[in-house]
């Protein structure tokens, strides 16, 4: 049958070029046996091949196996050898008749045949082939009448591991003998000193992480990965490093290669605790049915991400909560009937013939995996459409609403703004507002200014520490402060602390230092040098004392410059939690109503009455215009005359 003709077999050289086997380079090498000299090997095309009348083969044997050489890595190689019988006709008999009478060894050296043969050797379906043995029989072959001939062929084109090769003589062109080449995984269990390329196969790691919920791969940036559910799944080619851990399952398997080399593995099989995800990615859909013979039938498909084993029957509803069994329908799950679809979840359908759609529209499902019961899952058609109508009419809903908010973007925009300062223009009086200084030396106090003449602007009475440093002098930093928020309860307002990182790290080291000097009975410990230091630590025993009395925010509160310090509002330090922070300038408009809205609170509380209050002013001694204070050991009595 590969008797072709020239024209034909070049053409089919033209367009069929990767399946014939002359493609691929081999080395080949032959040895004879006695009887036989000068033998040589050469690559033939395996058509049209002339024989030769001296010789004939008897017998093919072949075998594949791994020849391993020096300095190289080790390979594939094809053994033939052949059994061939030498012809002697009369001229070649009537010659060696005369060399044994005469037994002259000049005659006998010329006593020589010029003789060759084919051997040839495919896997299907490619093209053969064939190497051509020449060689010369010497006198001792044509007493013989029989020899051999080995012929080694390393690296034979398109054989590779587990293939099926046939060798056969170029005179039969039919197969002779079958051989089968060993495995790659026979190969490579065994433990050999030379390197096999074909056994190192990319590999690939996994490891759970609980805390990001994913399953992290590990593999070489080069390899190609792809992800399997069941090992004979259909693969689907995977390009991130990441698998969500929901959909990691007990029957995923990996696969990566690189070229020719792949390797499977399957690390989540014997994790019980990722079956859960099959249950929860299991569905199941129930539908009613008419047979050919008007009898009916109920429909119903189970999809998991793995291969199931259980059963499912019909049942019908007897209580509220329980679904009976209608006895003689019950079915297997079996892993051969499962089928995977396009988006890599295997199926099971099936049905229930001859069934009273009036008794029962559910089934039930049992997995042999753990005895779980999941259902019932029952047919509902007409409330499958009412849904499916309602969300349609959600959405049409939602589109409009969406595009009418898109047109009237602009106007919606003018209306809050306006409401917006409309709410914080019309709370009422303005109030009393105190500006801290944050007692960092080295601070910019440019930014605390500007904030205080934009209150001032604004129709507030403001007061800044760093404005009111000779009356400090004269009062002393706690009795100053003492005053100003005297002035903040008659007229509503606040005393607004200016926060930065650096008075943060002041304040815990203060708050912490607060907290050994009371253990220790002792005093407040030492406050950081500022010019504005005295005032604003001062008021961090004022701050604690509201929060020991329940009125945590009602004096004082926190604006800040710096957004990294608004960000870690949820970390502030101790005498400063619970107070509101505002970040400025993008909440000066909140921070406006804020201070207005204390300022309402206070003015509808109405003025304080005279009378005797009590104050811890650390032995300062002073004289106001409105009150008058004498010294005393540890507190200092004031008596108002009332503003």
């Amino acid at each position: 049958m590969f008797l072709l003709r020239w024209p034909f077999c070049c053409f089919l050289l033209a367009f069929h070029k990767p399946a014939c086997g002359w493609v691929r380079h081999d080395v080949s090498e032959v040895t004879c046996s006695q009887g036989l000299s000068e033998c040589t090997v050469v690559a033939v095309m395996p058509f049209a091949i002339p024989e030769s009348d001296a010789v004939d083969i008897q017998t093919i044997t072949a075998k594949v196996e791994l020849c391993c050489k020096e300095n190289t890595s080790c390979t594939l190689c094809l053994l033939m050898e052949a059994e061939i019988a030498i012809h002697v006709d009369e001229d070649m008999a009537k010659k060696l008749q005369s060399k044994q009478d005469t037994e002259e060894d000049t005659q006998a050296a010329t006593i020589s045949a010029a003789a060759f043969v084919t051997l040839c050797y495919n896997t299907p379906p490619t093209f053969p082939a064939c190497k051509r043995v020449d060689f010369t029989v010497t006198p001792t072959g044509l007493e013989q009448k029989v020899a051999k001939i080995s012929l080694v062929i390393t690296n034979p084109s398109a054989v590779s591991f587990s293939s099926i090769v046939y060798v056969y003589s170029s005179k039969a062109m039919h197969p002779r003998k079958e051989v089968v080449s060993p495995s790659l995984n026979e190969v490579c269990s065994q433990n050999r000193r030379k390197p096999i390329k074909e056994c190192h196969v990319p590999t690939i790691s996994s490891v759970i992480n609980q805390k990001m919920n994913q399953v992290e791969l590990k593999f070489s940036g080069e390899s190609n990965v792809c992800i399997q559910y069941e090992a004979d799944g259909r693969c689907q080619s995977w390009e991130r490093k990441t698998i969500p851990l929901h959909s990691v399952t007990p029957c995923l398997c990996l696969q990566v290669w690189d070229d020719d080399r792949r390797s499977q593995s399957c690390p989540f099989k014997n994790m019980g605790f990722l079956q859960e995800n099959v249950w929860r990615n299991l569905t199941a859909s129930v539908d009613r049915g008419r047979m050919n013979d008007k009898g009916q039938m109920l429909l119903w498909n189970l999809t998991a991400p793995c291969r199931l084993e259980g059963e499912v029957w019909p049942c019908r509803w007897t209580l509220p909560y329980i679904c009976t069994e209608i006895e003689g329908f019950r079915q297997q799950l079996g892993n051969s009937t499962w089928k995977q679809n396009r988006s890599m979840l295997w199926v099971k359908k099936g049905v229930f013939e001859d069934i009273n759609l009036q008794l029962s529209t559910c089934v039930m499902v049992r997995l042999r995996n753990g005895g779980l019961h999941l259902g019932p899952f029952c047919s509902h058609q007409t409330a499958r459409w009412r849904w499916n109508l309602l969300a349609v009419a959600v959405l049409l809903v939602i589109t409009l609403t969406a595009l009418i908010l898109c047109l009237l973007h602009d106007f919606i925009k003018k209306w809050a703004s306006r409401s917006f300062r409309g709410g914080c223009t019309k709370i009422g009086s303005k109030g009393h507002v105190v500006l801290l200084s944050p007692p960092d030396v080295h601070n910019d106090i440019s930014e605390v200014c500007g904030l205080g003449s934009r209150l001032s602007s604004q129709g507030f009475s403001v007061s800044v520490d760093q404005w009111s440093r000779m009356e400090q002098c004269n009062l002393g930093p706690l009795p100053w402060l003492h005053s100003q928020l005297l002035h903040v309860k008659n007229l509503g307002g606040r005393a607004v602390l200016i926060l930065t990182r650096k008075t943060m790290g002041l304040v815990q080291e203060w708050s912490q230092q607060h907290r050994e000097a009371l253990r220790a009975g002792s005093g407040d410990g030492n406050a950081p040098q500022s010019p504005y230091s005295d005032v604003f630590m001062a008021s961090l025993s004022l701050i604690l004392g509201d929060k020991q009395q329940g009125r945590t925010g009602e004096r004082f509160l926190l604006v800040t410059f710096e957004q990294d310090v608004a960000q870690s509002a949820g970390s502030l330090p101790e005498p400063f939690q619970g107070l509101h922070l505002f970040q400025l300038p993008s909440q000066m408009k909140t921070l406006l109503c804020e201070l207005t809205g204390g300022a309402k609170g206070k003015a509808e509380g109405g003025r304080i009455k005279a009378g005797w209050k009590w104050a811890t002013l650390d032995g300062w001694k002073s004289k106001t215009k409105n009150a008058t204070c004498s010294q005393g050991t540890i507190h200092v009595q004031c008596k108002y005359s009332g503003i």
